[in-house]
């Protein structure tokens, strides 16, 4: 199983924002065996003579519940098993390979040659494993276990359903490999990370780099192509940090996804590691109940996007699917997004970053107990991983690790953990805003937000008319729970939700249909409804944008403005588009 077949799913580079050529894509069919009792490691199928073992074949990068991973087993599958063999030359054994996943759900164990490599707990952030030590010239077994138990209550699993079945807004689970895995091969002295940080105001990038060693450092930044900017140092240790002018100031702006182009240069013992990168100048910046981008109040049109596909479940089944959720949102006049219940991966921030599209950072925090203090150490170690790998994306303009925290089985949420988390994320990150949980129980954050599915314009208009920052000003959910927080931003990041089946699809697709309130009867009604709602937050002038539930509809949930197969659900959108895309009167 050389993996020579002429498709690949899923074939372009997975990180951008860190990209070499020395680098070969392992996607595509691996063996594959379910391990419904957990006794995988005792009948040894990390071994690589126990290929017998694997009765099946899978697609990687695409969950055995997925229809694309040629499997589509949708029950609850405690623990997987994959293995494929690799090619390794003698050449490429001079440096490093490391292995890349770009998720795995959820405990992971990787076994090369019958050792085991490495593992990690966590089933939305990227991690690498240095396998260099394990790895002979020629053939190589490489077997990746992973073991995935949701019903724990010690997971984060977003919207994964706990029951077996698909309900209202919980849908079909994913289990295993779900994003690309990857070899890189680097010399021994490479580059481990960069951080950039964009001074909008005199046109320059401070960049802050690791190195596996010491050496020389080379930056240069291009813009279209055209050099803006280079620096070179001999670094002091694994580290520099170091100040980049750019010859041009062209900033990232919703809309305009401005890029500069990075390369990095790194020579160390004689050999050369080369980086490639980008950045965007943007500045993100609260003032008074404002936030500014670039100086800029900017009313954020922002629009519910959960990340599922019907083929592919968590997975894109192409680079072209993901970017056109994007294509879709902004043809209707939203600017971007709240990334809801799932961390996406690179390659749609990516996507975003080039767009001009704004959007939230948002870990999977359903499923996971947090009445005790386990459910912190369950929780923060992946979302530090997220946010670290997701720091130089401009697109990114905040975080919002929690989304509705709930008490479980009569105990209360820990505040601590909320608390933790923000200021966690915050000694992390402080250039972006952080929601300590949106909607529903606020303990400290950078913004108040709220999730209101009042389906009357009038009543929900009248919710929020008076907002001037104070406690009794607007229409408190669950106010006996809050901790109240004056003067803030005020984020109404739910809302709409509107449920509404086309009437070709009618009948029992309707009646199994799930939305928010009673569905508009007809399509006057449900544009009348749009108008009102989306005009009652813009014509605020304290109020900083809006989230509407939803892009498109998921599984059964029928509140999208698309149907699950990113479908028209309406011949004529202009009177969304026109919605979205009045005057804010914050942007006055």
């Amino acid at each position: 199983m050389k993996n020579e077949s002429s498709f690949l799913p899923r074939p372009e580079h997975p990180e951008p924002m860190m990209r070499r050529d020395s680098w070969q894509n392992l996607n595509g069919e691996w063996l594959f065996a379910f391990d419904y009792s957990l006794s995988g490691r005792e009948r040894g199928l990390f071994l690589p003579k126990n290929k017998a073992a694997y009765p099946q074949t899978i697609i990687v990068p695409f969950c055995p519940e997925s229809p694309l991973s040629g499997i589509g087993e949708t029950d609850f599958i405690p623990a997987v098993w994959y293995k494929r063999p690799i090619w390794i030359t003698g050449e490429q054994l001079r440096g490093k390979v490391l292995l890349h996943f770009g998720a795995v759900d959820y405990e992971t164990a990787v076994y090369v040659n019958g050792q085991l490599a490495g593992e990690h707990i966590g089933g939305y952030s990227s991690f690498m494993m240095d396998i260099t030590a394990f790895l002979q010239p020629g053939e190589n077994d490489l077997t990746v276990f992973a073991r995935d138990d949701l019903r724990s209550r010690h997971q984060p699993s977003g919207k994964q359903s706990h029951r077996r079945d698909s309900y209202s807004c919980m849908y079909t689970r994913t289990t295993g490999i779900w994003q690309t895995v990857w070899l890189e091969f680097v010399p021994n002295g490479y580059i481990r990370s960069a951080r950039y940080y964009a001074d909008i105001r005199e046109g320059a990038l401070e960049l802050e780099l690791s190195f596996s060693k010491a050496g020389k450092i080379t930056a240069e930044a291009f813009y279209q192509g055209k050099p803006m900017g280079t620096y070179t140092e001999n670094t002091r240790g694994n580290t520099a940090r170091f100040r980049l002018p750019l010859a041009e100031t062209h900033l990232w702006e919703a809309g305009h996804g401005r890029l500069y182009d990075l390369k990095f240069t790194f020579e160390s013992g004689g050999e050369t590691d080369i980086l490639y990168s980008y950045a965007g100048l943007r500045e993100v910046r609260i003032d008074g109940f404002r936030v500014r981008i670039n100086g800029k109040s900017v009313f954020q049109r922002t629009v519910l996007d959960q990340g599922f596909y019907p083929d592919g479940i968590y997975t894109a089944p192409s680079d072209a699917a993901l970017k056109q959720d994007i294509e879709l949102a902004m043809r209707l006049g939203f600017n971007g997004a709240r990334l809801h219940e799932k961390i996406f991966e690179p390659r749609f921030l990516y996507h975003c970053d080039q767009a001009g599209y704004l959007v939230w950072g948002e870990h999977a925090n359903w499923g996971l107990d947090i009445t005790e203090k386990q459910g912190l150490a369950a929780f923060l170690p992946e979302w530090v991983e997220a946010v670290e790998r997701d720091f130089n994306h401009p697109a990114i303009i905040g975080w919002c690790p929690f989304n509705e925290t709930w008490d479980l089985n009569g105990r209360r949420r820990d505040p601590q953990i909320l608390e933790t988390v923000y200021h966690v994320t915050k000694a992390i990150d402080s250039t972006r805003p952080v929601i300590d949980a949106s909607g529903g129980f606020h303990v400290i954050s950078d913004l108040y937000d709220q999730h209101d599915y009042n389906q009357n314009p009038e009543t929900f208009r009248q919710s929020y008319s008076g907002y001037n920052g104070k406690q009794d000003s607007f229409h408190w959910l669950f106010q006996e729970e809050q901790n109240y927080l004056p003067d803030l931003p005020l984020f109404i990041s739910e809302f709409g939700g509107i449920k509404w089946v086309p009437e070709a699809l009618r009948g029992k697709e309707e009646a199994d249909a799930w939305g928010y309130g009673a569905a508009p009867k007809t399509e006057e009604e449900f544009f009348a409804r749009y108008e009102g709602l989306t005009a009652a937050l813009l014509e605020n002038p304290n109020i900083m944008g809006f989230c509407y539930t939803q892009l498109y509809d998921v599984e059964q949930e029928r509140n999208g403005l698309y149907t699950y197969a990113r479908e028209a659900k309406f011949a004529d959108y202009s009177r969304i588009l026109a919605a979205n895309t009045k005057n804010a009167a914050i942007e006055a």
